[in-house]
């Protein structure tokens, strides 16, 4: 069986993401921070779909945890499945914050720069001896680094998105030497838990994206999930150092 890590995986694309894997027949570490129900909500999941799934605790932003986590996702690797090497790493965890490029604070620039680009690097860097050889990597990116998706109030977050694209990059020529596969994804606006619920509190910005979405609708956690668990698949065995658009052709 392989086995696959998914953080920020207590609810929307993580939760997706872990999901769409276990479906696929591979068994999860999803990781959660502050949201402990949601990460349970996503095992039980998983296990009625008859897979199997850990939860583990994970702040991306404490760089100092790491070593602790990776000891943790071995123990896990052993107990559960009878392993010492994982084959997936899915570095999706992260949040938004909008703030005009005016407005932004040293203290909101560094704390998008150590969840959203510092933590996958170091975390990454972390996990790496025990990620199998002919393994893969998938970075959860934004759209909001990509014309596309240049919306006022993103600059400190479109840029770590972007640091993190040009990481996949570096990532998949450094890693290939082992077999490594390493792609991004950036999803459009997608309906999740992103900036404290930001789509149920303000219902009346959705009609607007729609209208700007060539498919017409909003973006759901499937529509990232099953891209992420195709990506990682044998199907795309031959794809690495891709960013792949998944927003249903906004501002097409």
């Amino acid at each position: 069986m392989q086995i696959a890590i998914v953080t920020g995986a207590s609810s929307g694309i993580g939760q997706s993401i872990a999901v769409q894997l276990a479906r696929r027949g591979t068994g999860v570490i999803l990781t959660y921070h502050g949201n402990e129900a949601g990460a349970r909500d996503t095992v039980a999941v998983i296990d009625k779909d008859g897979g199997t799934a850990v939860a583990l605790p994970l702040d991306v932003g404490n760089t100092a945890a790491f070593a602790a986590f990776r000891e943790s996702v071995a123990a896990a690797l052993r107990d559960t499945w009878q392993r010492d090497t994982f084959d997936f790493l899915v570095n999706n965890a992260g949040f938004g914050r909008m703030a005009m490029f005016e407005d932004t604070t040293e203290d909101v620039f560094d704390t998008l720069m150590r969840v959203l680009l510092k933590g996958p690097y170091f975390l990454t860097q972390t996990l790496l001896p025990l990620l199998a050889d002919g393994g893969a990597i998938v970075n959860t990116t934004s759209s909001a680094a990509r014309h596309c998706g240049l919306e006022p109030g993103y600059s400190a977050y479109g840029t770590m998105k972007g640091g993190l694209v040009v990481l996949t990059r570096y990532l998949a020529k450094e890693l290939s030497t082992r077999g490594i596969r390493v792609n991004s994804v950036s999803p459009g606006s997608t309906r999740t838990r992103i900036a404290d619920n930001a789509f149920e509190r303000f219902p009346e910005v959705i009609p607007g994206i729609v209208a700007k979405t060539a498919l017409g609708r909003l973006g759901e956690p499937d529509d990232i999930g099953m891209v992420v668990a195709a990506l990682l698949g044998e199907e795309c065995r031959w794809i690495t150092a891709q960013d792949i658009e998944v927003s249903g052709g906004f501002n097409l």
